[in-house]
């Protein structure tokens, strides 16, 4: 027998003074209120209640065991207040996860979610990994490539495709590719982390192609390529809402743009469970709007969903 249960019955006894009266309240029968008393007087081996043809009153140690109980079931209920809350209003902490050119890209959102809540805290973990949200504690992910956990619930936010490029100085120096064939003449420089490794991906004549690249700088950070890129040291394949005021400067120049027709998205990620909280809720619904708003960022680099 459930024991709150109980606990509820023999404290509306108390209350009312009788068994048919904290019946009438639970909206239970006497028999069952009955049966739940005698349940706990049981379980916990000592008289609660004195019991005659008149009335209903607590022993001394019922009175004591009753205080305890209000108390308890009071903490209880703030409990599921709490709770019950959270899928209300926003509040507490968001833990989000996100791919290594997200943050620049959701700082306005971000911005205005604290302005909008301010019982939610945000704290924000850039990995290049996609990382296992219910182990790690995540309550969300954003994230530029492709996931094949089947059981996390998937929100397309935008979508964007991907440039080769390089500074001016770069294909002074090397000229400029015609071909993706002709990259293997060229310093890629590589994202080390990237799905498909050191391959970068092209469509030609025949349909989908890769081209295994190399050059003298790899790394896990998306910062790091691009400003390597600026100063003339190799080509970059990146998103192009990560180079886009870049290109718009001319700092970048894009190549090989009619070999790049694939479209990406960046993604919402969360557990799928039955009840998503309101912080959750409400975040990727700020970031969905953010982006249906900008149909461009930097320089026409994104395309809304």
């Amino acid at each position: 027998m459930d024991r709150l249960s109980a606990m509820m019955s023999f404290v509306k006894v108390v209350e009312n003074a009788g068994f048919s009266a904290a019946a009438r309240r639970l909206d239970l029968s006497t028999s069952v209120v009955t049966t739940h008393v005698k349940s706990l007087e049981d379980r916990l081996g000592v008289l609660l209640l004195n019991r005659n043809t008149r009335n209903v009153s607590a022993t001394e140690i019922g009175q004591a065991y009753y205080e305890r109980c209000i108390q308890i079931l009071g903490e209880i209920e703030e409990a599921n207040e709490l709770a019950q809350s959270s899928q209300l209003k926003p509040r507490g902490v968001l833990r989000l996860n996100v791919a290594q050119a997200i943050p620049a890209v959701i700082a306005a959102p971000v911005a205005e979610f604290a302005t909008l809540y301010p019982d939610v805290s945000l704290r924000m973990t850039v990995t290049s990994r996609m990382v296992d949200l219910i182990e790690e504690g995540f309550d969300l992910a954003v994230r530029v490539s492709p996931v094949p956990d089947s059981t996390l619930i998937v929100r397309r936010l935008v979508s964007y495709r991907m440039v080769v490029c390089g500074a001016p100085g770069y294909f002074a120096r090397r000229g400029r590719p015609e071909h993706p064939a002709d990259l293997v003449r060229h310093n890629c420089l590589l994202f080390y982390d990237s799905l498909w490794g050191k391959e970068w991906r092209f469509a030609g004549s025949k349909g989908e192609e890769t081209v295994r690249v190399s050059g003298d700088l790899e790394t896990n950070s998306v910062v790091a390529l691009r400003e390597a890129a600026i100063l003339g040291q190799g080509l970059i394949c990146a998103p192009l809402f990560m180079i886009g005021a870049e290109l718009k400067t001319g700092q970048l120049v894009p190549v090989l743009s009619e070999f790049m027709p694939f479209e990406f998205s960046i993604d919402a990620l969360y557990p799928n469970r039955r009840y998503v909280a309101a912080k959750v809720r409400s975040f990727i619904d700020l970031l969905a709007k953010h982006f249906h708003r900008s149909t461009s960022l930097a320089a026409g680099a994104l395309h809304a969903a």
